[in-house]
């Protein structure tokens, strides 16, 4: 019998749906955004679980998969949804799909960086009231040009950032996080403190993973160390930022701007605050939001559960 695998979405791109068939039989969840209580009523007597989403892989989860799973395999670069200590010690196979989403949510990175800095969703919302302006002193911005960038997690896709931001003639980009790196020394990105890094950043960007140490990383505190005039990005995930403390910093212009992919609660509801300050570009989480990027994720995700069910090393395996 060829092996079972539970996709969790019927929205996956089929590449890798096309790819698992070629050697399993597989369960596809007949809606786009499952619950938790959909995807356990038919997960016992799976061989893999293909995850989409943010469904969240504990114990009681694997207690109801039962014996037969080997192999979890999240359609994401991120995997706080995931508990891989407990999924490893019971023997499962665990992988996600980094790499491959990096040049995109790069790109949305410079996207918000840009948007944030040059004021494009203040202008606009001055457009749309007839209040537009012609001092020359009128919704003046902050440049990438000449000034410092930091980094706060120098992963896969800090070093895309890095890297797309270098043409834009940046002084001085700084990283933090647990250790220097010899990829931020052939980057020429100094390792400083995280004081350090928001004492001396014109803008921010966050794109560290979400764990204990990082949740609500960003509050009171943190934004009230950093230049009135710094941009601050986040593509990384909304609970690393304690979003009412980011209202208050943008609402007294502690700092001058930021740019959100993510937020905390996600999405956000139409009336929040944040959606109603004119120094806050914010977006619906499309980091990855490419056909290509999706595509490849999908093709990636499908190819760690049949290298896992092969008994083969995962392509990306935690």
């Amino acid at each position: 019998m060829k092996p079972r695998v539970l996709v969790t979405s019927n929205d996956v791109p089929t590449s890798g749906i096309d790819l698992l068939r070629t050697k399993c039989d597989v369960t596809i969840i007949q809606t786009a955004m499952p619950n938790r209580e959909d995807v356990l009523q038919v997960l016992p007597g799976h061989d893999a679980i293909f995850v989409t989403g943010h469904i969240s892989i504990n114990s009681d989860f694997l207690n109801n998969a039962g014996s037969s799973l080997k192999v979890v395999s999240t359609m994401s670069a991120g995997y706080d949804h995931l508990d891989v200590p407990e999924i490893k010690r019971r023997g499962i196979k665990v992988g996600h799909t980094p790499m491959v989403l990096s040049a995109a949510v790069a790109e949305i990175a410079v996207l918000l960086t840009l948007n944030a800095a040059r004021r494009t969703h203040e202008g606009r919302l001055k457009l749309e009231q007839g209040q537009v302006a012609r001092s020359l002193q009128w919704l003046l911005g902050q440049e990438l040009r000449g000034s410092t960038v930091g980094i706060v997690g120098l992963g896969n896709i800090g070093q895309a950032i890095v890297k797309r931001l270098k043409g834009f003639d940046v002084d001085r980009f700084i990283y933090t996080g647990h250790s220097r790196k010899k990829a931020g020394d052939e980057l020429g990105a100094h390792y400083v403190s995280l004081d350090d890094l928001l004492a001396q950043s014109d803008f921010v960007i966050v794109t560290t993973p979400l764990n204990n140490e990082t949740r609500g990383l960003f509050n009171d505190d943190t934004f009230s160390k950093m230049k009135r005039n710094a941009v601050f990005v986040n593509i990384a995930r909304g609970q690393i930022v304690k979003t009412d403390a980011l209202i208050r910093a943008l609402r007294n212009n502690t700092i001058f701007a930021a740019g959100l992919d993510v937020t905390d609660p996600e999405p956000l509801p139409p009336d929040h605050e944040l959606l109603k300050l004119p120094n806050a570009v914010v977006i619906p989480h499309l980091g990855s939001a490419t056909t290509k990027t999706r595509n490849d994720m999908s093709l990636t995700a499908a190819q760690n559960i049949l290298n896992g069910l092969e008994g083969k090393p995962l392509i990306y395996e935690l």
